[in-house]
């Protein structure tokens, strides 16, 4: 299949791996096909027990006909999976002894046994074969995106964050993992009891976001999405001076919105039940980066008397019901702001 009409047609092939072969490229000690360990992560087939992985089993050893599954080849020539984690991770867990079989119906003389205990069973499973289908890497990444989040409708959905963390994989993903460490983002809207953990990525994208809209946005158009995949594709490969320069832009960045509002942090003030939200966030990130941490010290009490004023603002109010990722409401709640932020440092 060849790439047409403006690249809206895929470039890919099919290959028939056998099980075994499947194994030794996942746990090769240069892996050629990629289980992202965000991805495993996700694995829910062992949520109750190893019954759904076990029928997994026992289905290729009947042999019924799998589903394909989809690769994505990098510019290494690696491939990443896009769909059939959940299959590939029960082969590689049950190869390595991980669990033993339960609730077999056909098979059942092999209830309770692990891969190592199957006998003659155990050449028959790993010649077993599943239809891998390849997308090379000329095709353009926005392509590749889209395949990926139309295959991704299953029970275990993948992010749109955690996407970009398999096709945007380089020194600037890195940069987000290693932000999205810091407590303030980490915990970000957990509250004090700390429920609701987060593990889509979501601290990740958070800091992403503060990157991507920090400009301008001349580009932006009302799709928070697709703007930040554009600007983690083109970071994707940043140098070490420009992840430098990011780190400490981001740190200082946090460390000044820290200063000036403590636990209340990109939290409405004006409100009794203060909660965090990302609307405060982009905009204080993106307003209080620009100024100078000293004279936010000295300006401490008038900065954070004039967010709660703002936050009571009709007219900022009004923007957080017209649509949060509108980029006139954006540029409206920037302008408001901006203008009470200056009174602050100024009067």
């Amino acid at each position: 299949m060849t790439e047409q009409n403006g690249h809206k047609t895929l470039n890919l092939y099919p290959i028939d791996y056998p099980f075994e072969t499947l194994y030794n490229r996942i746990t090769a000690e240069k892996p050629k096909l990629l289980l992202d360990p965000d991805f495993q992560r996700k694995f829910k087939w062992d949520k109750d027990g190893w019954e759904r992985s076990s029928k997994f089993i026992e289905s290729c050893l009947m042999r019924i006909p799998l589903p394909s599954c989809y690769f994505a080849e990098d510019e290494e020539g690696r491939h990443i999976v896009i769909d059939g984690v959940q299959r590939l991770t029960t082969i590689v867990r049950f190869f390595d002894d991980k669990f033993a079989l339960e609730g077999l119906t056909m098979f059942k003389e092999l209830e309770g046994k692990k891969y190592s205990e199957l006998g003659e069973y155990q050449t028959e499973l790993e010649a077993t074969t599943i239809r891998c289908i390849v997308l090379r890497r000329e095709n353009p990444k926005h392509l590749i995106r889209e395949i990926f989040s139309r295959l991704n409708q299953g029970a275990v959905r993948l992010s749109d964050q955690e996407i970009r963390h398999a096709l945007y994989n380089g020194s600037f993903n890195d940069l987000l993992t290693e932000l999205a460490k810091n407590p303030v983002i980490k915990n970000f809207g957990l509250g004090e009891t700390g429920v609701a953990p987060k593990d889509n990525l979501e601290a990740e994208e958070q800091v992403l976001r503060y990157f991507a809209l920090k400009g301008d946005l001349e580009n932006y158009q009302d799709k928070l999405a697709k703007y930040l995949d554009s600007f983690m594709s083109q970071n994707q490969y940043c140098s070490n001076e420009n992840i430098s320069s990011y780190r400490t832009d981001f740190e200082s960045t946090l460390e000044k919105c820290v200063l000036i509002f403590g636990e209340d942090v990109f939290k409405d003030t004006s409100k009794r039940k203060k909660r965090q939200s990302m609307v405060y966030y982009d905009l204080l990130m993106y307003s209080l980066g620009q100024v100078d941490l000293e004279t936010l010290r000295n300006k401490k009490v008038e900065v954070k008397e004039k967010f709660s004023e703002l936050c009571k603002l009709s007219g900022f109010q009004r923007t957080l019901s017209a649509g949060l990722q509108n980029k006139a409401s954006i540029l409206k709640r920037r302008k408001l702001w901006s203008d009470l932020l200056s009174e602050a440092l100024n009067g």
